[in-house]
């Protein structure tokens, strides 16, 4: 992809240690028209300072990507110089998906420089599974709901599992356990309920 000398560009800043809009006040494109020698304007500190701005390289990494039972093989664009570590969420397409896990070098890895991954393996994150027990009388039944992933449950929501009327008493956490507040349900284990009683008014 060819640059052209841009008005502003976002950078780190040298002064004040801020990410911040530079306005560019002179610039040279290099010959391979992927390098930007320019003279820029801090908008944060003012600071004015020569710099070079490198085009960052698109890669194309082979995903793997799992859905309810099924996997399919892709491919993925990603930035050079960027990290991907498991659990980060990433969009292919308008699919939003998980990484769960990387193999970089021949082995699995927690992260990894983009440039370094031979594989990603992720999950479609568009909904995700909630797995709920239901206390009910002396026994205990397993269901499961879909919801979106920032979707919220509290502790003392009623909701609806099946033909049940039921009352969150605490939730699973990946952090522990929650008797108070609320949880996303990308973050749930386990919701606990008891069945309840439907009274007619």
């Amino acid at each position: 992809m060819k640059m052209s000398v841009p008005n502003a560009v976002y950078l780190d800043c040298p002064n004040c240690d801020e990410h911040a809009v530079h306005e560019v006040l002179k610039g040279k494109l290099g010959r391979k028209q992927e390098v930007l020698e320019a003279t820029v304007k801090c908008q944060e500190c003012g600071q004015v300072y020569v710099t070079v701005v490198r085009e960052p390289e698109h890669i194309r990494v082979p995903i793997v990507i799992s859905e309810r039972g099924t996997s399919k093989k892709d491919h993925i664009e990603l930035m050079s110089g960027d990290m991907i570590s498991v659990d980060d969420e990433v969009y292919l397409g308008e699919n939003h998906l998980l990484i769960t896990a990387i193999e970089s070098d021949g082995r699995r890895v927690q992260s990894s420089a983009v440039e370094d991954v031979d594989t990603l393996w992720a999950k479609r994150f568009d909904k995700v599974i909630v797995k709920i027990s239901v206390n009910k009388h002396s026994r205990t039944l397993a269901a499961e709901l879909e919801a979106l992933p920032d979707e919220e449950f509290y502790v003392g929501d009623l909701m609806t599992v099946g033909r049940d009327n039921v009352v969150i008493h605490n939730i699973r956490s990946k952090e522990g356990t929650v008797r108070r507040g609320g949880v996303p349900a990308r973050d749930i284990v386990r919701i606990y309920t008891k069945a309840v009683r439907s009274t007619k008014a």
